[in-house]
């Protein structure tokens, strides 16, 4: 835990306490609160309007959905705040800058996908990374099939996968949430690959070593992202609007491919939406929800199944108008 020297600090210390004994990490926002707290330590002053204001202006780098963010982290602290003081400052959000505009998320084809994979197999093997071409086909392999965040990837290591059971062991992810994750057959040979070609050239395989491995370490959030962008481009994949995806974007296409394949093969899907938010790690149906974008191919399953239960109580309007 951060140190805190403003007079904040037993506020600060309290809340975050309190955050974390309800199952939230709160390491970014401890950032943030460190940030707003050094600001007030180096001017020996409380959290009021001109000085909320005055640590707003040393955001200004930041756009302004991550400067709404930080402010919003402050406010939160000064509701908690007000419980025992009343009248004490708490910032109006209606003067915080606007949200950042919600990213159409990416849903790869399966021709982007191929082109992803022989890219990947083509990439040079590397000092600091021998083993670079079979690495990014896993990570992309896995990615796209399991839906995993990119955190949960980085921190797997060789005993969270189980070759006899085909799952992986996701430990302590968002929410302190633990779950295991069944894999596909060609996903577990991709693993088994890798761990096997890492035998035959005596790099790490003990229980601990990263499932994502290059020489000394594993692979950083960062620098999987550099790769994964990288592959994109040279694969020219890109969005909609002509930008590179983001690596979240497969988590997205896992959610909504699954979707899909429901509508398709005409099961209840509100039925099965827990299952899925119990796949993905979230607490509950309600964060899974956000990644089922109303993306085309979902709005044409959508009608085409209405259209199946629902289209023989429909009545053409009068082609001569109304009278």
């Amino acid at each position: 835990m951060m140190t805190f020297s403003s007079v904040l600090t037993p506020t600060i210390e309290k809340y975050l306490t309190l955050k974390r004994a309800l199952g939230r990490q709160y390491a970014m926002e401890e950032r943030v609160l460190a940030c707003m707290d050094r600001f007030l330590a180096a001017r020996h002053a409380d959290l009021n309007a001109e000085t909320f204001d005055a640590w707003c202006l040393t955001l200004q780098h930041l756009a302004s959905g991550n400067r709404r963010g930080y402010m919003r982290q402050v406010r939160n602290l000064c509701l908690y705040r007000r419980r025992q003081e009343p009248a004490c400052f708490v910032p109006d959000n209606r003067l915080f800058p606007p949200r950042h505009q919600v990213i159409r998320p990416h849903i790869f084809t399966d021709k982007q996908l191929a082109r992803l994979l022989e890219v990947a197999r083509t990439l040079e093997h590397t000092t600091n990374s021998p083993l670079c071409p079979e690495n990014m086909r896993l990570a992309i392999v896995l990615l796209y099939t399991t839906g995993l965040r990119r955190g949960e990837l980085i921190r797997l290591t060789v005993k969270d996968y189980d070759p006899r059971e085909r799952t992986l062991d996701i430990k302590e992810s968002k929410f302190h949430k633990s779950r295991l994750v069944p894999l596909s057959v060609d996903s577990s040979h991709e693993i088994e690959y890798v761990l096997n070609l890492r035998k035959l050239q005596r790099f790490p395989v003990v229980a601990e070593s990263p499932l994502l491995w290059h020489r000394y370490r594993g692979y950083s959030g960062g620098g999987l992202g550099c790769a994964l962008r990288a592959i994109f481009q040279q694969a020219a994949v890109t969005t909609s609007t002509g930008h590179l995806p983001r690596t979240h974007d497969f988590r997205h296409g896992f959610a909504v491919t699954a979707l899909l394949r429901w509508y398709r093969a005409g099961i209840d899907v509100q039925a099965k939406l827990p299952l899925l938010a119990t796949y993905m790690g979230h607490v509950s149906i309600v964060s899974t929800a956000y990644y089922l974008q109303f993306v085309e191919p979902l709005a044409a399953a959508a009608s085409t199944r209405f259209a199946d239960h629902c289209g023989a109580l429909i009545t053409p309007a009068p082609t001569g108008g109304v009278r």
